[in-house]
């Protein structure tokens, strides 16, 4: 079945299969350079997310991909669509800011600044949720700006479908990189 890919491979010779190696490395080090570049700029840990369940219809549908940005400087308002995250929770939770509670810092006496967050705590719901989000928190009473992923800036429709896919279906990520890893190999460009 795959003989003759079998005899090219071994046509190429030893530097050219390094070659590959390298090019499909460099390849996967540029998406990683990409991602963290994203990350920086935009101040979050994760700046591009899927939408895995439902609880944010008609807003947001399962499968859709969105953009987060992380302000340091912004404070988040009643109605602001977030993405945050647990400790010990693996999955993070795109819910709207349903209250938003402003502290001052501890060593001033002053009003909260309107420009800088001092200290904030959240509460968030899903839309398509009855009740709020407080048994969601494992144990906090609030969400803490240090759990806030980041702010929805932007999405696409349906785009996250190919990572719900590869999650539910763990053959198909295997066989898509292997895929990928082969042709690499034998391309002989």
């Amino acid at each position: 079945m795959f003989t003759e890919e079998l005899k090219a491979f071994r046509r190429l010779g030893f530097r050219h299969v390094l070659l590959q190696c390298l090019n499909f490395a460099s390849v996967i080090a540029s998406g990683l350079m990409i991602w963290k570049g994203l990350g920086l700029i935009t101040n979050t840990e994760s700046p591009i997310v899927v939408v895995l369940s439902g609880s944010m219809e008609p807003a947001f549908y399962r499968g859709d991909l969105l953009f987060l940005t992380n302000p340091v400087n912004d404070r988040y308002h009643t109605g602001d669509i977030t993405v945050y995250k647990i400790p010990g929770a693996d999955i993070p939770i795109v819910h709207r800011v349903l209250e938003t509670h402003d502290f001052p810092p501890k060593d001033s006496l002053s009003a909260v600044d309107p420009i800088s967050p001092a200290k904030q705590y959240l509460l968030t719901k899903g839309d398509n949720n009855y009740i709020d989000d407080i048994d969601l928190y494992q144990g906090l009473d609030w969400l803490e700006r240090k759990h806030i992923v980041g702010k929805v800036r932007g999405f696409l429709p349906y785009i996250g479908y190919v990572t719900i896919a590869m999650n539910d279906f763990p053959q198909l990520k295997y066989a898509l990189l292997g895929g990928l890893g082969l042709l690499a190999l034998i391309q002989r460009e």
